[in-house]
C-alpha cells in the first residue's frame, strides 16, 4: 500500500506542477518535494521526468476511453450515445482547464517526439470509437450522412476553445471561467450548445 500511495502521490503532485508550470517549468525535484518522495522514488517508478508526464497522459486518455466503452454498450440510441460523450467530454476538460491547456500546449508544440507519438496513437483509439458511434447512427439511419471527422473535429475543437480561449465567449459579460460558478454556467451552455448543434446538423431532413 506504500509503494501505491507514494506512486500516486507523484503523479498527483506531477500533474498539478505540470498544469501550472508547464512541462519545461517543471522539475523532478519539485515533484519530489511537492509528493513528499525523494527523488530516487520518480526513478524508480517512471525512470524520468518523461516517464512521469507520459503516465499522467496515458491515465487521462485510458479514463476517457473506459467511459467511452461504457458508452458505446449502453442500449440507447445512437443520438444519445453521443450526447453522452460530448456531455462527458466538456464535464472532463471544463474541470480541469489548466491540465486541458498544458496538454494543449504540448501538442501544438511537439517538442518531445516519442511522447508526442504515444499520445496521438492513444487519442487515435477514443477518436475511433467516437467515429464509430457516429457511422453506428448514419448505418442505421437516425442520422444523415455527413463528414464524420469534420463533425468530430468541430465538437473537440468548439471544446477546446472554450477551455483555452474562454473570452472568444465570455468577452462583454461577468462571466469568469475561473470561478466555479461562472464555470459551471458556461459547462451548461456548452453542452446545451453543442446537443442542439449535433441534432440539427444530424436530424435526417424529412
Amino acid at each position: 500500500m506504500e509503494k501505491v500511495d507514494t506512486r500516486t502521490s507523484i503523479l498527483t503532485a506531477a500533474e498539478k506542477l505540470f498544469s501550472e508550470l508547464g512541462y519545461e517549468g517543471t522539475s523532478t525535484r519539485q515533484i519530489a518535494r511537492e509528493a513528499g518522495a525523494n527523488m530516487a522514488m520518480i526513478n524508480y517508478y517512471f525512470g524520468s521526468k518523461d516517464g512521469v508526464f507520459t503516465e499522467i497522459m496515458t491515465n487521462s486518455i485510458k479514463e476517457f476511453n473506459m467511459q467511452l466503452i461504457s458508452i458505446n454498450e449502453d442500449k440507447v440510441s445512437s443520438m444519445e450515445k453521443l450526447k453522452k460523450v460530448v456531455n462527458r467530454y466538456v464535464y472532463r476538460i471544463l474541470n480541469n482547464i489548466p491540465f486541458h491547456r498544458m496538454m494543449h500546449r504540448e501538442f501544438l508544440l511537439a517538442q518531445r517526439p516519442e511522447i508526442f507519438c504515444k499520445m496521438k496513437d492513444a487519442m487515435a483509439i477514443n477518436l475511433n470509437m467516437i467515429e464509430g458511434i457516429i457511422n453506428e447512427g448514419i448505418d442505421n439511419g437516425s442520422f444523415k450522412k455527413i463528414d464524420v471527422r469534420m463533425l468530430i473535429a468541430t465538437i473537440t475543437g468548439t471544446i477546446s476553445n472554450v477551455a483555452v480561449f474562454p473570452s472568444k465567449i465570455t468577452a462583454g459579460s461577468k462571466l469568469d471561467i475561473n470561478i466555479s460558478e461562472d464555470r459551471k454556467i458556461l459547462t451548461e451552455r456548452l453542452i446545451v450548445y453543442l446537443n442542439d448543434l449535433i441534432t440539427t446538423y444530424l436530424t435526417p431532413q424529412k
